[in-house]
């Protein structure tokens, strides 16, 4: 959900001593490098779920503040648009069976908030991009409450100085202009966090660029939006556009894009932080009173609440995260390359295939990323984003192969080694990564079921395109609520 913040105006002043105390921060970042400050004995993971509320007639409800009031639960928070809520999952170890034990609790969360939510005329729905939103739903009223949001919201079009023109071409075209950035709002994502060693971070990070086509592939579920059949995971080019801060102009200059795919490989954490200190001003320029070389010479962990504002406003889909939890610094993985849903179950095994491969690639003795070009993951992930489980990627000593294949071929047997390098007990093991070789095999995730399913209400129960959206999602909820695969769920 990013750094909380109060709504406020900025002057220059402010600007001047938040590039001040950023680049000081870095520094002092750099130092904690080199001192090994960071926790890393016990490395775990983390997840965060993004979730839709609708209502009887399957529209989005704009109620996430009553629906909050009625969960009354820490877990659950607030997203950026008023049909959305968040689950932050508590982190934990993948050893033995606590991906079951993730599996239960998250499950008994959902169950308890849908019951919740109910009594404020609400449901849940774990889903890429809500089938049913429509421009309308999409306006600056659509915020959601919290300051930060409308901040945002204010100082992203002060650095555009005009309206957002979003254009996306996939199977129907779509081109729309919006004067605020609650377009965002449409794109919830399931996100992995992994702790890890500042040694190894630079390992697991380009392990997780290397395979985030694949994941976008294997687990999408976005392919509608506004009513038009886009792209197989239609968030990846949304939220891209949605918060760009660039005019035409700009772009045509090569000025970076802050939602950021990257551009190399990295060979330490320093990196990303100095890539974002270098090329992004900020947006949210508000500073504290400490000054972090002091607070670390006293022998105390400074917060560095700069650096990680700055970088919770640069939205990497593979984000690095600073935190201090106990007063223990540590360094985190955060994967946010995908949609949310269409189960618990789907989530896991995504959350599972994940956890295994990078693991297995970043210790690998020759790295991956030493036989591919940058440049080849970024067409990679946005070829897997376009045309999802029938994608075609490169992968190095195979070539341009279907991405199906290529999971039953390379990267399963790969996922399995490295689950259990984590511990994991293999009955979980193999019911989870079964999910992943049962999708490439029937050829099924969310994405397909989703557009399957609306083409053959549109054709057999001669239903337009609105009608036809909302009888997909009903059905759609029910096997969702019962956490049955997608691979296994009824063809329409």
């Amino acid at each position: 959900m990013g750094e909380e913040v109060d709504s406020r105006e900025f002057t220059r002043e402010d600007r001047r001593r938040y590039r001040h105390k950023i680049r000081r921060s870095l520094d002092v970042f750099a130092q904690m490098l080199r001192e090994s400050r960071f926790e890393a004995e016990r490395p775990l993971t983390g997840m965060e779920i993004e979730l839709n509320l609708v209502d009887e007639q399957c529209d989005p409800a704009m109620r996430n503040a009553e629906v909050l009031d009625a969960i009354a639960d820490p877990d659950f928070q607030t997203e950026l648009g008023q049909f959305n809520v968040e689950i932050n999952v508590p982190p934990r170890r993948l050893a033995g069976d606590e991906l079951a034990g993730l599996e239960d609790s998250l499950r008994a969360s959902l169950n308890n908030a849908e019951e919740h939510a109910r009594s404020a005329g609400a449901h849940m729905a774990m889903i890429g991009i809500l089938p049913t939103l429509r421009k309308e739903h999409l306006t600056s009223a659509a915020l959601s409450a919290n300051p930060r949001y409308a901040l945002l919201n204010e100082q992203i079009f002060a650095a555009r100085g005009e309206d957002l023109d979003i254009r996306i071409d996939g199977v129907d075209r779509l081109a729309v202009t919006t004067d605020t950035i609650a377009p965002e709002a449409a794109c919830t994502s399931t996100q992995f966090h992994l702790q890890v060693s500042p040694e190894r971070f630079a390992g697991y990070w380009n392990a997780a660029q290397a395979i985030a086509g694949v994941q976008v592939a294997l687990g999408a579920n976005a392919p509608l939006l506004f009513g038009r059949e886009l792209w197989r995971e239609t968030r990846i080019p949304l939220f891209e556009q949605a918060t760009d801060t660039r005019s035409e102009e700009i772009k045509a200059q090569g000025v970076r894009p802050r939602v950021w795919f990257g551009e190399r490989w990295i060979t330490s954490v320093f990196d990303l932080f100095e890539e974002n200190v270098r090329y992004f001003p900020a947006l949210l320029p508000i500073s504290d009173a400490d000054d972090p070389g002091d607070v670390l010479n006293r022998g105390d962990i400074p917060e560095l609440s700069e650096l990680r504002l700055h970088n919770g406003t640069i939205y990497r889909w593979n984000r690095p995260i600073y935190a201090v939890v106990r007063g223990r610094p540590h360094l985190r993985v955060e994967n946010r390359v995908l949609p949310a849903g269409p189960t618990v179950v789907d989530t896991l095994a995504n959350g599972a295939f994940y956890f295994g491969l990078v693991r297995t690639l970043a210790e690998a003795e020759r790295p991956l990323w030493s036989q591919m070009s940058f440049s080849a993951a970024e067409e990679n992930f946005h070829a897997c984003a376009r045309h999802g489980i029938a994608a075609t990627v490169y992968w190095p000593q195979l070539g341009y192969v279907p991405v199906a294949e290529l999971v039953l071929r390379r990267l399963l047997p790969l996922a399995h080694a490295g689950l259990d390098r984590w511990g994991v007990a293999p009955q979980h093991r193999d019911r989870l990564l079964g999910v992943i070789e049962q999708r490439c095999l029937t050829g099924r995730n969310g994405a397909t079921w989703q557009v399957d399913t609306l083409h053959a209400l549109e054709d057999e129960g001669h239903l337009d395109r609105p009608a036809a959206l909302r009888e997909m999602l009903r059905r759609y909820l029910p096997p969702m609520h019962d956490n049955v695969p997608v691979h296994e769920w009824p063809e329409a």
